[in-house]
């Protein structure tokens, strides 16, 4: 791990968003820069069967974005020509997809490791009972959510019914073998706040929920990620109804942590939304901030030599993954 730094104090206006967040990492000597291309992050699609408070993609039952054949043909031969190790895949519920199925099997037939970002109700939808064999059958690496071990706190961020529902799933998924010791099916779960605060220490709330998950569920797993609330979308509108962007904002500003820089998850990833254009990372896709003009902005047109050392492209929710611990799509980035 880097030096932890001194956290910055960095004291600027956070209601109207003039938090300038490179300057930030100037005042470090810091410049934020791709280092390589080791994960392809594809959206396919904003359809899901839940519409949770906390999500930055705004995805809901009633979203009709989805990711076509198409594109979806055009992801695949960028795995083929360019051997990402990683495929990482997203939604919406990913699954709603006609063709995550095929994506994900294509991907594996090509040696690459596919991580699904799975909300865990969605096996529990019409067609989609069988997903923990295919997961296992494929190997996928799945990473769900869990806001809480407790019931009330995750149906206040995620609807009415979602926590048994996601026992229930949690459960099937430990039944093919996700999450137990020596299987080599990996099961992640992540935590996001409950509400407009940081995540505690991964490691202490990890500890909280395997102990609680085992004895009230029998329910198992790998690791948990602590995820900090992004102020996009679905969750900066809850800010500002509850009257707590101001307060949010300066929060995230004033918990700044240059060490958490190095281990940003937009240093080694591409980000595709479904209809094929590419992004630093998935919050910038959710703002419509892409690439570097200078950069191809399709992945039919991706190269990888031209985005190895890229400038990413920062905003002032960047600094959310800069908070604290920092955050990613991997959790927190740092042991501070």
């Amino acid at each position: 791990m880097p030096q932890v730094l001194p956290v910055l104090n960095y004291q600027v206006a956070v209601a109207d968003s003039t938090a300038n967040f490179d300057e930030a990492l100037a005042a470090h000597g810091l410049e934020l820069r791709a280092s390589t291309v080791e994960t392809l992050q594809v959206n396919v699609g904003k359809l899901c069967n839940q519409a949770c408070k906390h999500c930055h993609v705004d995805a809901s039952p009633a979203r009709t974005e989805i990711m076509t054949r198409d594109i979806v043909d055009l992801v695949i031969a960028a795995l083929s020509r360019f051997r990402f190790p990683t495929l990482d895949i997203t939604g919406g519920a990913p699954e709603l997809n006609p063709s995550f199925r095929y994506l994900v099997a294509e991907a594996r037939a090509l040696g690459t490791k596919v991580i699904v970002r799975h909300n865990l109700t969605v096996m529990l939808e019409q067609g989609q009972g069988d997903l923990p064999e295919f997961f296992r059958d494929q190997d996928v690496e799945v990473v769900s959510s869990l806001p809480y071990f407790l019931e009330e706190q995750t149906d206040a961020q995620r609807g009415h019914g979602v926590f048994q529902k996601s026992i229930k799933a949690l459960r099937r998924l430990n039944a093919v073998g996700y999450g137990g010791e020596g299987s080599g099916l990996v099961l992640n779960l992540v935590y996001n706040p409950v509400g407009a605060f940081l995540p505690p220490s991964q490691a202490a709330i990890e500890a909280d929920f395997r102990r609680e998950l085992l004895a009230r569920y029998e329910v198992s797993f790998n690791q948990l990620y602590t995820i900090t609330n992004m102020p996009i979308k679905r969750f900066l509108d809850y800010l500002r109804r509850s009257g707590n962007e101001e307060r949010y904002m300066r929060k995230l500003v004033e918990a700044f942590n240059p060490s958490a820089v190095e281990g940003l998850m937009c240093r080694t990833l591409v980000s595709v939304d479904w209809t094929g254009r590419l992004y630093d990372c998935d919050f910038n896709q959710m703002l419509e901030l892409g690439v570097a003009p200078e950069l191809p902005q399709s992945i039919a047109d991706f190269d990888p030599s031209k985005f190895v050392s890229r400038h990413v492209m920062t905003g002032t929710h960047c600094f959310g993954c800069t908070a604290g611990a920092g955050s990613s799509c991997g959790g927190a980035v740092t042991n501070g």
